[in-house]
């Protein structure tokens, strides 16, 4: 996106380095603290630090990010598993990402639930911040395995959509979290969406000028490809590699090339 690379070269310096690692290792403390805590220390810390609109209008500004170290679950075995494999996850995300986009799809994730709860007090769980990092890894490396009791191997793709499965049937147990849901994966939406829309569009382009191609029943010698600049067909050169453009128009790798070096 021309649009994020712009303003990562303005504020990339400002870009704080392992956000989701950091974020992990927070929820973590909280949990331990709130282990060593009596039951009503452990309530009221938690009402500290979770995101109360009608308090953050009164001035406790922290709960816009304080709420995020909340830990989803309480259970000290599965918070440690929970950790290691979100640490992973950010990982690979910086990796392929950068520092930037990573804080900017975490700063998203926060405006939005923050717009939702101090406009429409919708609940904002930061179990979906972590979702959201999961399916967005998922997007980026579908065929990535994990070890489910470092035994059985499972694709991350499907690991996924056992999450989005999983939030679903919450979401038709109570659908009043249909919003709230929604508007916690806006991130993910918008980081995604547009892609995932224009590379189905490019597939049925393709899908229906094979369709007509094969309907047709052309003679031999008839090309399919034709370059809309240099106008030359897969039958002038067999090693050209054709993409259709948003107009629906083809260009070859060839010309391509030159119009990016241009």
């Amino acid at each position: 996106m021309p649009f994020i690379s712009k303003l990562e070269s303005k504020f990339g310096r400002f870009a704080i380095p392992g956000l989701v690692q950091i974020i992990a290792m927070f929820q973590l403390l909280v949990l331990f603290m709130v282990m060593v805590m009596s039951p009503e220390g452990a309530a009221a810390y938690l009402q500290f630090l979770e995101l109360n609109p009608v308090l953050v209008m009164h001035g406790e500004v922290w709960r816009l990010f304080t709420h995020v170290f909340i830990p989803g679950n309480f259970s000290l075995i599965w918070a440690l598993i929970g950790t290691m494999f979100i640490m992973w996850i950010g990982r690979g995300l910086e990796s392929e990402w950068g520092a930037f986009r990573v804080n900017l799809y975490i700063f998203g994730w926060m405006t939005a639930v923050t717009v939702g709860t101090l406009v429409f007090h919708w609940p904002a769980p930061g179990m979906f911040l972590y979702q959201t990092l999961l399916f967005a890894f998922a997007a980026l490396f579908p065929n990535e395995e994990i070890y489910i009791y470092f035994i059985l191997p499972v694709k991350m793709k499907w690991v996924a959509a056992l999450s989005a499965g999983m939030t679903a049937f919450l979401v038709m147990g109570n659908p009043g979290l249909l919003f709230p849901v929604l508007l916690a994966h806006l991130n993910f939406f918008v980081a995604f969406g547009p892609g995932f829309v224009s590379e189905r569009a490019r597939m049925s382009q393709v899908a229906s000028r094979r369709s007509r191609f094969e309907a047709a029943k052309v003679s031999e010698g008839t090309f399919f490809h034709q370059c809309s600049v240099c106008k030359k067909t897969e039958l002038d050169d067999a090693q050209l590699d054709f993409r259709v453009l948003d107009s629906g128009d083809e260009i070859c790798n060839v010309c391509r090339a030159k119009r990016t070096e241009g």
